[in-house]
């Protein structure tokens, strides 16, 4: 994962819809994945803008 400007997560309580923008605002992945799935991702993804989505579910993860 090269080239990401911001990490957009949209929380929910099993799944995360995850979208990864570069500079200029090209997507270069939106997608479903697994709790599992998601702290991979964190985990390789080099410095970057991390947005979230909030609602009633955030404040399980909380």
């Amino acid at each position: 994962m090269t080239d990401i400007h911001i990490l957009a997560i949209d929380l929910a309580k099993h799944s995360f819809q995850v979208c990864d923008t570069a500079l200029g605002r090209v997507v270069l992945f939106n997608r479903l994945v697994s709790r599992a799935k998601l702290e991979t991702i964190l985990r390789e993804q080099a410095p970057c803008i991390v947005a979230m989505g909030t609602c009633a579910t955030s404040h399980f993860w909380g």
